[in-house]
């Protein structure tokens, strides 16, 4: 009786810091998103009206600083509101595994988070996609190099679930290879 009252009490303060870090992180996430949409606007919207502002001694336009500068805080925000959507799918999948039954502490629930951080990072890479073509020289270049970034974590994930479920089949062939040897040797004693 009293490892279940402990288990329940474990639970229950789990389910407890788990909902103090959803309150933390999602007021947060929300608001990088925010300032990092208003950034993103400001750069379509600014550096267009420095066009003719040379920046003396570099001799690159103003409006083109302006805008990488705009970027960058942009880009600064969405990691903001990357890590804290990672965290937060995390708290999510490790619910929603447990509502699968899963029992096993940690490979299945690693293999359900990879799968979610593919989803994650399928979708950035198709919405940067189209905002970094938009760059006037380096837009090519830039897209490539993101989707090929993109590519290589997928594959990382990819290779790490599989060797999570390749694990997971073995230590279950293994049980049932003992169970069934087990009898064999019972009956050979007999």
């Amino acid at each position: 009786m009293r490892f279940d009252f402990s288990c329940s009490v474990v639970a229950l303060s789990s389910m407890r810091e788990k909902g103090e870090e959803i309150r933390n992180r999602l007021p947060r996430l929300v608001m990088s998103l925010i300032m990092g949409i208003i950034f993103w606007m400001l750069s379509v919207f600014v550096p267009p009206t420095l066009n003719e502002i040379t920046i003396p001694g570099i001799g690159t336009q103003a409006s083109f600083l302006l805008w990488v500068l705009m970027i960058l805080i942009m880009g600064i925000f969405l990691i903001r509101v990357l890590s804290d959507a990672l965290i937060l799918g995390d708290i999510l999948t490790d619910v929603f595994v447990g509502k699968l039954g899963i029992k096993e502490e940690r490979s299945p629930k690693r293999a359900a988070r990879e799968v979610v951080y593919i989803i994650v990072i399928v979708l950035v890479v198709t919405a940067m996609s189209p905002i970094i073509s938009t760059l006037e020289e380096y837009g090519v270049y830039f897209n490539a190099i993101i989707t090929y970034v993109g590519l290589g974590l997928v594959i990382v994930f990819i290779y790490d679930i599989g060797r999570i479920l390749y694990t997971i089949i073995e230590n279950k062939a293994e049980a049932i290879a003992n169970q069934l040897t087990k009898p064999k040797n019972n009956n050979k004693r007999d």
